[in-house]
Order: structure tokens, then sequence, then C-alpha cells
């Protein structure tokens, strides 16, 4: 945590880490709309607004939002998820709401678990970064492990039914 952060009330920690991430999210994604309203002043406008096209913007603009919200509870995901927003131009109202949805979950983990986690990673790497490592590798086989064994359920939940459940 900055320095500046430290020891302050939870609200300002919160209102800080959110008004950091609401910035950073609106300007990515008018980066990258940016960026698609000016590939379509190019050759490539054909190509960027054919059937096809139209089509899986469509069903990124019906299913995005749900997407970019959970995308915050995510590393690395949540700027992927920002930027398809942008270029495919999904109405700002139904980004920003589901962004909105994102940024007080990724400020609330930050603001309690988060920092804590990071505050300990730190030691630990100070401490000894081997540690570090082997910490890490262990977190992520449990990840693993637990992603393999719900999905191996859902299998058998939709080879045991048809319908898969519904």
């Amino acid at each position: 945590m900055p320095d500046w952060l430290t020891g302050k009330p939870f609200a300002v920690t919160f209102a800080v880490l959110f008004l950091i991430v609401l910035a950073r999210a609106q300007a990515t994604y008018w980066i990258a709309r940016g960026v698609s309203t000016g590939a379509m002043h190019t050759r490539l406008s054909k190509r960027l607004s054919g059937p096809k096209v139209s089509r899986a913007i469509n069903e990124v603009n019906r299913w995005g939002p749900p997407v970019v919200a959970v995308s915050f509870l995510t590393v690395g995901f949540q700027t992927v998820a920002n930027v398809a927003a942008g270029l495919t131009r999904m109405p700002w109202l139904r980004y920003t709401v589901a962004m909105l949805i994102g940024c007080v979950a990724w400020a609330l983990i930050y603001a309690t678990i988060g920092i804590a986690a990071l505050e300990a990673g730190m030691a630990l790497a100070a401490h000894s970064p081997w540690a570090l490592v082997a910490v890490v590798i262990v977190v992520i086989a449990i990840a693993v492990t637990i992603i393999a064994i719900v999905s191996r359920r859902r299998k058998r939940q939709v080879v045991g039914n048809p319908t898969g459940g519904r």
C-alpha cells in the first residue's frame, strides 16, 4: 500500500482504490473505443462492419456486461475485458454499470485481503524469495485442482443429464 494510505480509515482506502480502478477502467475503455473508431476510417472498415463482425459485436454487447463485472475479480483479464468492451463499442451506460459493480468488488478486495496478501508476499520475499515462489506454486496448484474438480463434476452432470441440469 502506498505510504500516504497507510493508517487511513477503511473508507478512505476504499474510496481511493475505487477511484483509481474507475479511472483506469474508463481510460482503457475509451482508448479502445477510439482505436475502434479510428479503424473504421481505414481499409479495414469493410471487414470491421460485415455481418459476421456485427453479429459477434452484438453477442459481446449482450453478454459482455457480466464478463466485465466478473473480470475485476481476476488478474490480467480485467484489462482484456475493458479493451473488448471498447473495441466492440459496447454502449457506455451498459459498460459503466457493469464496470462500477466490478470496481466496487475490486476496491473492497484490495482494501481488505488484497493489501494484506500483498504485504505478506512482500515480507516473505524479503525474508526468502524462494519461499514466495513455493507459496505461489502451491496456490496455483490448489487453484488448478479446484478447477479440475469442478470441471469433472460439471461433465458428470452433463453426461448423466443430457439437458445439462436444466
